[in-house]
């Protein structure tokens, strides 16, 4: 393993489903201590590419290096240091918040105790102790993503692997996760995420990616990726050509 390796590296990743590529080539290098985006219109093949690094979706060709370790012969060791928040968050309904924290911290093997400590500092800074013996079946959507972003954090991970993770969450919620994630990286971790918010995004990520129809089709830093005063909305659209002329009709 080298610390000088990116954090994650895929080369020429495919993930055909029936006849339809959902991942067609893909090729990405991120940086370690990054915040990257990783955008695209929906079904470009986000989610896909995250189940594969996650290790939930197996490609049909291409390599997937992560933290060094290369998939599926390091599979163990990749996921003993990413912390996961995925799209639809897995999580044990009839478990209470604390009681999932306190389980995820077990599996990664934390002494019992300070798995029970680390789950009860999460909740309070996830500002979920008021919930804290509450089912999670009983939680709000933001109150899910709030407890699926602590459970990532209990083992200090070096690589986050976030698939909407303000989804549903209000906004003093969404500026407080936003805030830990920075500290995060200010603190050498990488954060990998995908978002539809894409003010967000430009605000957070250094770096972006965006694909379309499972094929990069522009990548690179803020800076490097804008023309004069494009937002990235403005890249967004101008690349994956949503800006064509929209039809009206004429009784709306």
């Amino acid at each position: 393993m080298s610390e000088s390796s990116p954090a994650i590296r895929i080369t020429d990743l495919r993930k055909v489903y029936g006849n339809k590529a959902a991942v067609d080539g893909l090729s990405l290098s991120v940086p370690r201590g990054s915040f990257y985006g990783f955008l695209g219109p929906n079904g470009a093949g986000k989610t896909t590419t995250i189940k594969m690094l996650m290790g939930l979706a197996v490609p049909n060709s291409g390599t997937i290096e992560m933290l060094g370790y290369s998939l599926p012969r390091g599979e163990m060791e990749i996921k003993s240091r990413i912390g996961l928040v995925p799209d639809e968050t897995l999580l044990f309904e009839h478990l209470s918040g604390s009681e999932f924290l306190e389980f995820v911290g077990r599996m990664y093997r934390l002494d019992r105790a300070v798995a029970r400590e680390r789950a009860r500092e999460l909740m309070s800074l996830f500002e979920l102790d008021g919930a804290a013996r509450k089912l999670i079946g009983e939680y709000s959507k933001g109150m899910r993503k709030r407890v699926a972003m602590a459970a990532s954090m209990i083992h200090k991970p070096e690589l986050f692997l976030m698939d909407e993770p303000f989804e549903g969450v209000d906004a003093v919620g969404a500026r407080m996760m936003k805030d830990l994630l920075l500290d995060q990286v200010h603190h050498g971790a990488t954060v990998f995420l995908t978002s539809h918010v894409l003010e967000v995004v430009e605000r957070l990520c250094e770096r972006v990616a965006i694909i379309h129809q499972g094929k990069l089709v522009v990548e690179g830093s803020m800076s490097d990726l804008r023309s004069g005063a494009e937002t990235l909305e403005d890249i967004f659209v101008r690349v994956v050509g949503a800006d064509r002329h929209t039809e009206t009709l004429d009784w709306l």
